[in-house]
């Protein structure tokens, strides 16, 4: 999940909190929140890393202009969530954010805005640190289109190909199985 503000966190944390009080999540599952933030707007991943109780200000320079909040209300409502729960927050570079935009494309077929890749990114790193474990079920916030924030992988990416809007140009670029044949560009 992203923690722009961080209200999320605390939105979600209750929510399953008040589900589990109304036996409708076992009692018994341990539920962990987790968060997200773009490295060049992370005042929140940075108090959790640095173990503070507070939330430092700072100046947004990232790609993910939806997450670019420097001085977020929630941010120590966010750090006890985490903590409660086990969970932690991590911060991801603007190139792991497209490598994440791409990762979910390429294995889901969904398109994220640059918050989603922050989402990705984060969980691919989360896990990799064993912090998120492989037998756990884990479910991620990915709630923004990428064609929001498509500047944002300018020079990153481009088409795979470019065609006329007709059935018969996809025709012609998908082999018998639906996969993308050789394109001219």
């Amino acid at each position: 999940m992203s923690s722009p503000s961080s209200a999320s966190s605390t939105a979600i944390d209750k929510g399953f909190r008040e589900l589990t009080e109304l036996g409708l999540v076992d009692g018994d599952r341990e539920v962990r929140i987790s968060g997200a933030q773009a490295h060049g707007c992370s005042p929140v991943a940075t108090a959790f890393a640095e173990g503070a109780d507070h939330v430092r200000p700072v100046k947004p320079s990232t790609i993910a202009k939806s997450l670019a909040i420097g001085n977020p209300a929630d941010g120590w409502y966010a750090l006890e969530v985490v903590r409660r729960s086990g969970g932690a927050i991590a911060a991801v570079t603007d190139e792991e954010i497209v490598e994440g935009i791409r990762l979910l494309a390429r294995t889901e077929g969904i398109f994220a805005e640059t918050a989603g890749g922050v989402t990705v990114a984060t969980l691919v790193k989360l896990a990799g640190a064993g912090i998120v474990r492989p037998n756990e079920r884990v479910v991620i916030y990915i709630t923004g289109n990428g064609l929001k924030t498509v500047e944002a992988l300018a020079g990153a990416v481009g088409p795979s190909a470019t065609i006329p809007p007709t059935l018969q140009a996809v025709a012609e670029l998908l082999d018998r199985d639906g996969n993308l044949r050789a394109a001219k560009r």
